[in-house]
């Protein structure tokens, strides 16, 4: 969603056609971790956790995937 021409030109309006590569370190940024965004295999890699018995206690609940930008 945020990976368009019309999102970076908010973040780098400065620029003609700004890249991917233009906001990177805009979007690292607003993350407490070293990341410009969340990959699909991020969020993906819950999934085994959620259904595991390691996460048997976890119901009802939310699971932010965001690299600590709710954190901040």
């Amino acid at each position: 969603m945020i990976q368009n021409e019309h999102v970076w030109r908010q973040f780098r309006p400065d620029l003609e056609h700004p890249t991917r590569d233009d906001v990177v370190e805009i979007y690292r940024s607003m993350h407490t971790l070293p990341v410009p965004w969340i990959e699909p295999e991020d969020v993906a890699a819950a999934v085994p956790w959620l259904v595991s018995d390691r996460a048997r206690f976890v119901t009802g609940v939310s699971l932010p995937i965001d690299a600590g930008l709710s954190a901040r």
